[in-house]
């Protein structure tokens, strides 16, 4: 229902989207652009800057620069764009978010704003949510650009400040949000200012941006560095953590945090031998003991963070990714160290940060897509002062999803997950299973190695071989258990003989605090018109379920 209010509420902007789709429509079937060849493509930019550069409007000039991008998408891909890919493109360049399902082909869609506004000669970045999608899409997108006579770049973290320095230069630079943000701290530090890699930003199309946006503006970034502290206090505080029985703290679901009791915190005392543990003299044990309470109550290995080697590496929870270089500030990082009983890094002090709603609003002209940011579009309206465009799809969505099963406890829920996954599997209909966290598909994944059953991981411990994963996961017999990352950015084709079958079967093994990762996974299945089905399976003792006080149901 909101869907269609939503609809109604922007009916006048899609009523424009789709005049601009059958203008261009109209234009690519004319001489000029449908026997276009690469020089007549790239004398049509050296035209339209040249128009530009006289005052001309990129409003007045899209329907021609459209078509000129439709046509260069046509002689490297062989593709004709859909009406609702133009669309899109239009809303883009408004700066606004379009909302398309998965499959609708976003990443072609983005070729059409990035190239009309490349034209003013101050640069477009197109951000994505990790470096494998920017890599990927600026060599394969890039081409279109190039055919265009325009130059695309792709800064990754590797790269010398010289080298990131040549590839904001350039006319399009693919990006991902967390480098373009310390990028920018970093050209804050800088004693002079030819230093400095970035350009002022001008226009973003941000890729997943109810993820970025969103989701990941929850945690700002931060450029830090040493500060003097003693490796001994926090394994103190972890020791005494280890020491305490029931009745000594409280951990509160709904809020998410544990707590000393005044019987825990009369123990302490009693063990550091000091008589009030919340004088003033003693705050920093106190901020260091609530640091090591959190480790050990609320901060779980495999689904916040994972350890490797004598290092610990925080996890994305709303893509399963791991989040290398970043790391919780306050003696918190340092308080998961003491647990996990590896080397303790000594705590930092800031040297810059920011928040994503900071940096982004900082662009002239910021626009985004995604297949699920509807819900947010209040969000993101007050803080970036964009709407949400849902785009029609190319064909209607015919995918069956099926109503919630719930179980008591979550082990009964896993043994059903394994039941429906060997049903369906006899078939040879593919499957894809989310799952909330790895330690999750870590779990489905050892119940199906029991029964000897075949399938594919892809959670953050292996996401090097996330894309050959996917390509594969729509193929017959296929088996992919995924945590939240589930390939966003890669679609899942379906292989030879599969829409016979019924199309990708998705089960989701537990429902997440936002309904647009629901929303997500279900959108992996059903693309472009494709059958699909999926299946969300619920226990009562999922943190979801118990943070919102259903213990006594449970009982």
């Amino acid at each position: 229902m909101a869907h269609k209010i939503n609809v109604n509420k922007h009916y006048s902007v899609l009523k424009k989207s789709e005049d601009i789709a059958f203008e261009v429509l109209d234009l690519v079937k004319q001489e000029r652009f449908l026997n276009a060849t690469p020089q007549n493509l790239k004398e049509f930019t050296k035209d339209f800057k040249n128009r530009v550069k006289n005052g001309e409007s990129l409003d007045s000039i899209m329907p021609e620069a459209f078509a000129a991008a439709y046509r260069a998408v046509d002689l490297i891909y062989g593709i004709n764009l859909y009406k609702v890919q133009i669309m899109g493109g239009y809303a883009l360049h408004k700066g606004d978010v379009a909302e398309m399902r998965t499959g609708e082909g976003k990443t072609l869609t983005a070729i059409l704003p990035a190239y009309l506004n490349a034209l003013t000669g101050l640069g477009v970045h197109i951000i994505t949510v990790n470096e494998y999608l920017s890599t990927r899409d600026a060599l394969n997108t890039g081409r279109v650009f190039t055919l265009l006579g325009l130059t695309t770049g792709s800064v990754i973290n590797e790269q010398s400040p010289e080298e990131k320095k040549a590839e904001y230069a350039k006319d399009i630079t693919y990006i991902t949000n967390s480098e373009v943000g310390f990028d920018y701290l970093k050209d804050n530090l800088v004693k002079d200012i030819n230093q400095k890699t970035q350009r002022p930003f001008n226009y973003a199309i941000v890729d997943e941006v109810d993820s970025i946006l969103i989701d990941e503006a929850r945690t700002p970034l931060i450029i830090s560095g040493g500060s003097d502290a003693s490796e001994d206090e926090y394994i103190q505080a972890d020791d005494l953590i280890l020491k305490l029985v029931e009745g000594d703290f409280e951990f509160d679901k709904e809020s998410n945090q544990a707590f000393l009791t005044p019987q825990g915190a009369q123990f302490i005392e009693k063990e550091l031998k000091i008589n009030n543990l919340y004088s003033y003299e003693n705050s920093e044990l106190v901020h260091r003991i609530h640091n090591a309470l959190q480790a050990h109550n609320r901060f779980i290995e495999g689904v916040d963070y994972t350890v490797k080697g004598d290092e610990i590496v925080l996890i994305d929870i709303f893509t399963g990714r791991f989040l290398e270089g970043r790391q919780y500030s306050n003696g918190l990082n340092q308080a998961i160290e003491a647990k996990e009983r590896i080397k303790i890094k000594p705590e930092t002090k800031v040297f810059a940060s920011i928040t994503y709603q900071n940096l982004f609003r900082m662009y002239k002209k910021l626009s985004g897509m995604s297949g699920t940011a509807v819900p947010e579009e209040e969000e993101l309206t007050a803080v970036y002062n964009m709407r949400v465009i849902p785009i029609p799809t190319n064909k209607p969505v015919i995918r069956i999803d099926k109503p919630d099963l719930i179980f008591s406890t979550s082990s009964v829920k896993f043994q059903k997950v394994v039941e429906m996954i060997e049903e369906v599997h006899k078939t040879r209909q593919p499957i894809l299973v989310g799952t909330r966290s790895v330690a999750d598909s870590e779990t489905v994944s050892k119940l199906l190695q029991d029964k000897k059953i075949k399938h594919e991981v892809l959670n953050a411990k292996n996401h090097s071989r996330e894309a050959e994963i996917i390509a594969s996961a729509g193929e017959l017999d296929a088996i992919t258990i995924s945590t939240n990352m589930a390939g966003r950015g890669t679609d899942i084709k379906l292989g030879e003989g599969v829409r016979e079958l019924g199309g990708l079967y998705v089960i989701g093994t537990e429902r997440h605090e936002s309904r647009r990762i629901d929303d997500q996974l279900r959108g992996r299945s059903g693309r472009q018109g494709d059958v699909g089905v999926s299946q969300f399976l619920v226990s009562l003792d999922d943190e979801i379920l118990q943070r919102a006080g259903l213990k006594k149901i449970q009982k």
